[in-house]
């Protein structure tokens, strides 16, 4: 069975615009095939080998993004509550190791972009999050260690 990828409709409405490109640009990568075919030997042609691999990793594109979008999960954002952090929730929090706050939107892993404050819902800090409640006090398990932070808002 395929994962669910939760996202907004912004989210997918940028994936089909990202498919419909990538298909679009299935010609051109022929075209470039094609000329390199002609200019003779494939063997020790780097150009066609250029093109072939372009070609391949175009398809491999295509098929990832087909597969987001099969599976995607548009979240409804007027059914997003504030009472505990779940996705599409902003939340703001302490770390209680160095008193730095901070403030982020769990969002999907197709969304997220830490430098942009959207915070993948699949990373070991919004797991800890996930459920609780304003006022509470977490533990995430990261890599370089456990974290504590204490959810100071939760916000749409």
């Amino acid at each position: 069975m395929a994962d669910i990828h939760y996202m907004t409709q912004e989210g997918l409405e940028k994936l089909r615009k990202e498919l419909s490109d990538a298909i679009a640009r299935r010609p051109e990568i022929s075209a470039a095939i094609a000329e390199a075919r002609e200019k003779g030997d494939l063997s020790e042609n780097a150009e066609y080998d250029a093109a072939r691999e372009a070609q391949g990793l175009l398809e491999l594109k295509i098929v990832r993004l087909k597969d987001l979008i099969a599976n995607a999960k548009v979240i409804d954002e007027s059914q997003v509550g504030t009472d505990k952090v779940q996705l599409m929730n902003k939340v703001k929090v302490r770390n209680l190791s160095n008193d730095a706050v901070m403030e982020f939107m769990i969002v999907g892993e197709t969304e997220a972009d830490f430098t942009q404050g959207r915070l993948a819902a699949t990373t070991p800090i919004a797991k800890a999050l996930l459920g609780h409640s304003k006022g509470e006090t977490v533990e995430a398990h990261a890599p370089s260690g456990i974290i504590k932070f204490k959810i100071l808002d939760i916000t749409l």
